[in-house]
């Protein structure tokens, strides 16, 4: 059985989504979704709709993991094997923080890059295979169809 590590977050399937809120009030779009109260100072909303987020977005920045993270953080072989992460921007004006996909590391991005969300096993535990978000790296091309 494959569970996403973070219920609520994300959807799974052909084109999975991170779930973001928006405030009923204001329009204010967050990730992780709401459900107290909205993240805009001058809103008072505390009540809103889930929506799915741009599934491609643009690297803010990005960085490696050299050293292995502390719990909860699962690792994934031992030795630790370090991995790729990026701060992505979404269109909607959020910048989301995410592992790069398996096979991709730091030489493959460069701020302003494109990457898409795609959905990967992380972990197994006594539930079974567990999944969390992930930003692959996708070839653009310009508008003469160079990539």
């Amino acid at each position: 059985m494959t569970t996403p590590a973070i219920e609520g977050w994300f959807s799974t399937g052909a084109e999975p989504a991170l779930l973001g809120s928006s405030c009923t009030e204001c329009g204010n779009i967050a990730f992780p979704p709401e459900r107290d109260f909205c993240k805009n100072p001058v809103c008072s909303g505390e009540t809103f709709e889930i929506r799915e987020l741009s599934r491609r977005g643009t690297v803010w920045s990005y960085t490696d993991a050299q050293y292995q993270p502390p719990p909860p953080y699962v690792a994934t072989s031992d030795p630790y094997v370090p991995f790729a992460l990026a701060a992505v921007e979404l269109p909607e004006g959020l910048v989301v923080l995410g592992q790069l996909a398996t096979g991709f590391g730091v030489g493959d991005v460069k701020v302003g890059s494109a990457v898409e969300l795609v959905v990967e096993a992380i972990y197994t535990d006594e539930v079974g295979e567990r999944t969390m978000w992930k930003w692959r790296p996708v070839e653009t091309t310009d508008e003469e169809g160079r990539a």
